[in-house]
């Protein structure tokens, strides 16, 4: 509204990015392939929680994920094996947001390709959490940030070149499903049962540091970090170009 070029992804793309219900109603419109999942209102969970919890049990089973609608970095996320645990989780994510997801658990590998563009985007290749400790097979807030040891982020991620390229055209159908510009990450599994790829969700604003995950994938995929910002940079100006030819008035 300010008329000042910006890096990243305009209002659309950023809402619809933070809101996992409908990136994934926007993911199913694109064709690919989601987890199982329900979602339901905290003022229902109030209402009703004997009907929720028999909804989940039902469609989804146990272990579960339950997690606010609209947060990042793992806040406010639990896994569920039990009804007490379920209750429990659900209370929790409900202090964070109106609005609760609940995700069948996926066992497989944790898959991440970094895209890079406005309307002719480019996918990295992907990276890999590999997980030493089981007991962190779960990477919550703590595993994320306080560099435990128990997981590492291999990049390229060991994956067969068929493979690599069909999660990099998903990434790309991912990021523009939700109108993308700038950058994005988007995060995956690889079912250990098949092979099968499942989208998870996609974050419009990656970690940017040297040590972050999305400017690891460029580096190997040839674009240094001075160069990806400088690329950033540019993109955000092209897309401020671009906007500019868009009348707004008569």
């Amino acid at each position: 509204m300010a008329d000042v070029p910006y890096v990243g992804c305009g209002v659309l793309a950023s809402s619809c990015g933070m809101d996992k219900v409908m990136m994934k109603s926007l993911f199913v419109q694109a064709g690919l392939p989601i987890c199982k999942h329900i979602w339901f209102l905290r003022s229902q969970w109030k209402n009703d929680p004997a009907k929720i919890l028999r909804k989940i049990k039902t469609e989804l089973g146990f272990p579960c994920f339950v997690k606010p609608a609209n947060l990042g970095s793992s806040v406010g996320v639990s896994r569920a094996k039990d009804k007490d645990s379920l209750v429990e989780a659900i209370d929790l994510a409900a202090t964070y947001d109106r609005k609760i997801i609940v995700e069948e658990e996926v066992v497989g590998r944790e898959i991440e390709c970094a895209i890079l563009g406005n309307d002719e985007p480019q996918a990295s290749l992907p990276g890999e959490y590999v997980v030493y400790d089981e007991a962190a097979r779960f990477l919550d807030y703590t595993e994320k940030y306080a560099n435990t040891g128990n997981v590492s982020f291999v990049v390229p991620a060991p994956l067969s070149k068929a493979l690599t390229t069909k999660i990099q055209r998903m990434a790309i159908r991912a990021f523009q499903a939700v109108d993308g510009s700038g950058l994005a990450r988007v995060d995956f599994f690889v079912t250990r049962k098949g092979g099968e790829v499942v989208i998870n969700e996609l974050n419009t604003l990656p970690g940017l540091t040297e040590v972050s995950g999305y400017p690891k994938m460029w580096e190997a995929s040839g674009v240094s970090f001075d160069k990806l910002i400088e690329k950033l940079i540019e993109l955000a100006f092209e897309r401020h170009r671009e906007k500019a030819l868009t009348k707004t008035s008569r």
